[in-house]
Parts: structure tokens; sequence; C-alpha cells
């Protein structure tokens, strides 16, 4: 899976950009506040029809103006197609892929799968467990359908179920709504905590010999998932929980309250240590890497190819040893870097195959 060319027209601070990418390691250099890290979110919304910023679709628009589009070509399975994305403000998106528009959005997630890893991924370890609910979440949806749905659907719910906890004093009527929600909670919740507790076995048999190579085989690194409530159990606890809810005026019990912990041992029978709390530095800031570089062999194994790897100045948060790992390991993948000088590459002695300049805004391409 490769991208082969990106148009951009009113996104961020891009009037009108086209960029033909090569198959192999694209370089995007520039200052700071150029415009380069824009290319990469204009293709993570191309694929999961959202920002990796979390920024709304007004927010991805250039300023003054009432829509923003992109336009990207990609190869799969030795076949072109066109995704075509149309941005209006407060408006759902419009999108079509070669020229045939879909009707919901989530149809196009998994048409196009990227890795994106940028500095705050270094501390996705540290950080609090929305985060680390956010990178689980955004993998399985690009892998499954299902769990995309599922995922959409509950959250939806939940929303659903805290606005009648909140106006049930008022309303107090709307007590019935909250077993019909309940029942549908516990439907499509189910589905996200059985794929969960899926990809986390799957991630450990890929995250240990990662981390192995990483630490020079000092450290054993293991993924231990800790849902909220047991799939055994989920019903009878959020029936249990109905007083503590109303009082709260928040659903307490469910998946969106999931965690998971790193554990990092020195040797197999080690108790080891929750690297989330008791981690240095470095060790939170290898462990991500890790997860990032297994995230890769995720889609690999489950797609069958590879996705298109977008490193957002990334290599500058690593030492030498590392930014060798990582650059090593993406030899055969499309890869789109950002990064402010090219000191990195020359050092590491790194083969680049295409080369642009940013420029507020403009992209040159370079040799």
């Amino acid at each position: 899976m490769i991208i082969k060319s990106l148009e951009l027209a009113d996104f961020r601070n891009y009037d009108n950009l086209k960029i033909d990418f090569s198959s192999g390691t694209n370089i995007l250099y520039g200052d700071n506040a150029q415009g380069k890290t824009n290319i990469l979110e204009a293709i993570y919304v191309s694929a999961t029809t959202k920002s990796h910023k979390g920024s709304k679709d007004k927010e991805i628009i250039g300023f003054g103006k009432d829509e923003a589009h992109i336009r990207t070509i990609l190869e799969k399975d030795n076949a072109e197609y066109r995704v075509d994305m149309h941005l209006r403000g407060n408006k759902s998106k419009g999108i079509a892929i070669d020229g045939q528009k879909i009707k919901r959005a989530s149809d196009l997630i998994g048409m196009l799968n990227v890795v994106f890893f940028s500095p705050e991924d270094l501390s996705i370890i540290k950080n609090g467990p929305s985060e680390r609910r956010r990178f689980m979440d955004m993998e399985l949806c690009q892998l499954d359908q299902i769990y995309l749905n599922s995922l959409s659907k509950y959250n939806k719910l939940v929303v659903e179920r805290n606005k009648v906890l909140k106006d049930l004093f008022e309303h107090p009527e709307n007590s019935v709504l909250l077993d019909v929600q309940d029942k549908q909670l516990c439907e499509y919740g189910s589905i996200i905590i059985k794929a969960r507790e899926k990809f986390i076995a799957e991630l450990n048999e890929i995250i240990r010999p990662i981390h192995e190579k990483l630490t020079g085989g000092k450290e054993l690194l293991s993924v231990y998932y800790e849902p909220n409530v047991e799939l055994t159990d989920f019903e009878k606890k959020l029936s249990a929980s109905r007083k503590k809810d109303i009082y709260a005026k928040q659903t307490t019990v469910g998946p969106h309250k999931d965690d998971f912990s790193f554990i990092v041992r020195k040797a197999e029978n080690d108790d080891g240590i929750d690297i989330r709390k008791f981690g240095s530095q470095g060790q939170q800031r290898t462990a991500s890497l890790s997860l990032k570089l297994s995230e890769i062999e995720i889609v690999k194994k489950s797609k069958k190819e590879n996705p298109v790897l977008l490193l957002d100045d990334v290599l500058s948060e690593l030492d030498s040893n590392r930014q060798n790992y990582l650059l090593n390991t993406i030899g055969n993948i499309q890869t789109i870097i950002t990064c402010t000088g090219l000191d990195e590459f020359v050092n590491n002695r790194f083969e680049i195959d295409k080369l642009f300049k940013v420029t507020d805004g403009t992209v040159s391409s370079e040799n």
C-alpha cells in the first residue's frame, strides 16, 4: 500500500498543493510552523476521517474559507484508487471513492492504513488512560469494521445515558430509558472488550522481541489489559452502579474506563515494575517506541500489506541508537517524515528517495 499523490485546497495554510510521493522514504523539511505537519494531518484525515490532533473540520479549513478539499491517490493490491474528501465546517464531510459517494464516513476506514508517530506518542505510557485507550481504538478501528461500528454506537449511548442521568431530577419518568440503554451498552461494550482482549494478546507476541532488541536484551516488556469491568459481570455491575451513576450524573462502569499497563522485567521470574508509575523517562520512551513499531507489525499481520508510516519530527526526540533502530526497521515501508534539518539522515547515511522543502505553505521538490 502506498500513497502516490496528495492534493489540498484551502486545508490549514495550504491554498493549493499537489505533491507526488515516492514509494520509499519521503522527507519534508523546513523550519517550525511552516506547514509540514499539516501534510501528515491531511493524509491521516483521508485515512481515518479524523485529525490526529482531535481538531474539528471547521478548524482544519483554511482561515476565512468555507470549505476544504483533500484528494489522495493510493495504490493498493496493484490497483489505483482516488479518495476525495470535502470538509464543510459545521456540516458532515463528503467522501467519494473513485467518484462514487459513500454514505457513511466509517465506510472509508481500512481503505488506507497509516501509522502516525509524533513526539506526543513518546508520552503515551506516562499520560492518562484516555491516551492509551485512544491509541488502541485508533488501531482497532482501522483493522476491524465491527469494532469501529460498535465503538461508535457505544460512545453515543454513553453520551445519551449521561444526559438522561443529568436530567433525571427534573424528568424522573426517563428512568425507564436507562434499562434500554444499559442493555445496549452491554451488547456493544462486550464486543469492545473481546476485541481489546484479543488485541492485547496479539500485541504482546509482537512487542516483546522488539523491546528486547531496543534494550539490548536488558528488559522484557509485557502489556496487560485492565478492563474496567469483566465480560461476565458487565450487566450486573452496570445495574449495581445505577444509584452511584445518578448521583455522579455520569456512567461510571464500562470499557470507556479501561486502561492497559506496561510491566518491565529484568528476567522471567522478576515481578517487574509498572513503568506507567515507576519507570524512568528513558524506559517510558523506549516502551512507547516499541508500541508504535508493534503497530506497524500488527497492520502487516492483519491486512497482509504494509501501512504508510507518518513520522512527525520524532527523530529529534530519540537518541542515536533508537534513531538507527527506527530507520533500519522502516526500510520496506513507504514513509513520510517531517523534520527541521537533515543531519540525522546524513549522519546515519540513510537513503532518501524524495526530498521536499516546506516554506510557509509552499512545497518544493529537491534532488
